[in-house]
């Protein structure tokens, strides 16, 4: 270990050293993204915010559990219990089944996230794939009296929680002002009040994806997902939940009500919520519409943008501000961290470079446990990396033999900058060769057959494809997606 770990524990608004449940083995669970569209730069902050705790705690000794879900059913469109699910309703506009759109959407997400250097989570489960799971915890609450069924619907009953729990512990929200604050919305009359929750819905004759129940053909509600897949995974009481700041209410409440009712407890012990990206003083996001795709920001295609952003770029942006404060997006931020990003990579290059001598006046120990004092802060990534540019002068300065630095500080020093960067930091030299240029360029040309595809213009998806084999490029079609290789 580092030294103490302590993090900012958003259910005790405080922070608190971190001791896992059954150490070194820590359980960590992160809502992950609802596959029905392309992944914008909110996506990209909770996604590379949890990378690095991810990959702190890992260098820091600890077994790491990392489950990330994929929310494929029940996330409806007004997020209030009514309307269409997300993804059928992309499913109906494109003519495809909603397992389509689903597989489709979470390629190019992972996609996304292997061009950012996202590590894999230990498990990915779907919503879809955890159906009995949720049926299964729809019977606890219902046996232990907190949920009601009306026409097939089950619904969790918040007031009768209320008077045995809090309902609010996270958010801060009252129950009280619930009743004076939220309007009556159409179709939500079969509830007994309007901020009740569906843990399932029975399925309209129209709704296109459903399931078999005890109440009904029907479908599971957006915030028993979670609370059933981080069960199965991860036990009733574990280490780390986590997502963004605009989940905290009304789903992460709604998570932690529904685990107390099925489990008596608690679902983990502490709660970590990433803060907003935000454009002109607004959330960046899909309901909005002042969204900028992953995709969008690489190639530089959108009007907001002077120019495209390396993946490394975005992911430095995200890193250089801590992940509980807000941050801004603009051009200006973005060139900013792109210089910043390369004056980093070059001070690496330095370190390689270096003389040594027979005695430091680099105090490489106090310079580490800077750094380390960063990490160890609730993951302070912006002091983190202040700290090694500071380092980086320290090196220029020996590099123009100002500084002096023994050999075996000289093999610490350029070890751990390899680690804090690349292993914990997740950043990655920029490649500008041509073999990159290729890559990126093919990447596109894959992405437009697919979109090609999914509009199902077979004729334009099989003009590409031969067009490619004339210059001895091959496609090949996979279940993980599209692969390309020069014919011999």
């Amino acid at each position: 270990m580092n030294g103490q770990l302590s993090v900012y524990n958003t259910l005790t608004r405080k922070k608190e050293n971190f001791e896992p449940l059954h150490p070194p083995f820590t359980g960590m669970y992160v809502c992950g993204p609802t596959v029905y569209g392309d992944a914008h730069l909110g996506h990209a902050r909770p996604a590379i915010t949890f990378d690095l705790i991810f990959r702190y705690l890992l260098h820091s000794g600890y077994k790491v559990r990392y489950i990330r879900n994929i929310t494929d059913v029940g996330h409806l469109v007004n997020d209030a219990d009514e309307g269409e699910d997300k993804i059928a309703r992309k499913a109906l506009l494109e003519k495809l089944e909603p397992m389509e759109v689903a597989q489709y959407y979470s390629d190019r997400y992972h996609h996304n996230m292997d061009q950012l250097n996202v590590l894999k989570p230990s498990i990915e489960p779907r919503a879809s794939g955890h159906i009995i799971e949720q049926i299964e915890m729809i019977k606890k609450i219902l046996g232990a009296g907190f949920a009601y069924i009306v026409n097939g619907s089950v619904y969790f009953d918040v007031l009768e929680y209320n008077k045995k729990h809090f309902y609010g512990k996270l958010s801060g929200r009252v129950v009280d002002e619930l009743l004076s604050n939220t309007r009556e919305l159409e179709g939500q009359d079969e509830k007994k009040n309007p901020f009740d929750f569906a843990l399932w819905k029975k399925a309209l004759p129209e709704h296109i994806m459903r399931w078999p129940s005890p109440w009904s053909d029907g479908f599971p509600g957006w915030h028993l997902e979670c609370s059933a897949m981080s069960t199965k995974y991860l036990g009733e009481h574990f280490d780390i939940h986590g997502g963004g700041m605009d989940l905290l209410f009304p789903h992460h409440e709604s998570e932690i009500s529904q685990s107390v009712a099925a489990n008596g407890q608690d679902p983990c012990k502490y709660w970590f919520h990433n803060n907003m990206i935000t454009i002109n003083g607004q959330k960046m996001g899909k309901s909005l519409n002042n969204f900028i795709t992953l995709n969008e920001f690489f190639s530089g295609n959108h009007p907001l943008l002077e120019k495209a952003y390396s993946p490394m770029t975005i992911r430095f942006f995200i890193l250089q501000a801590h992940y509980r404060s807000t941050l801004d997006f603009s051009n200006e931020a973005l060139q900013s961290s792109e210089k910043g990003l390369k004056r980093l990579m070059k001070g690496l290059e330095t370190i390689g470079k270096l003389t040594t001598s027979e005695k430091s006046t680099f105090d490489f120990h106090k310079f580490r446990a800077s750094c380390y004092d960063a990490l160890n802060d609730d993951f302070n990534s912006p002091v983190l990396i202040a700290e090694l540019f500071d380092g980086i002068r320290h090196i220029n300065n020996i590099y123009d033999k100002k500084e002096t630095i023994t050999t075996e500080d000289y093999q610490a020093l350029k070890e751990f900058y390899n680690v804090m960067i690349l292993d914990v930091l997740g950043l990655k030299p920029e490649q500008t060769d041509n073999s990159e240029i290729i890559n990126n360029l093919m990447n596109t040309i894959i992405l437009l057959r697919q979109d090609a595809k999914m509009k199902k213009d077979y004729e334009t998806s099989d003009k590409i494809r031969k067009e490619l084999t004339k210059t001895n490029i091959n496609l090949k079609d996979t279940k993980e997606g599209t692969v390309w290789n020069f014919e011999e």
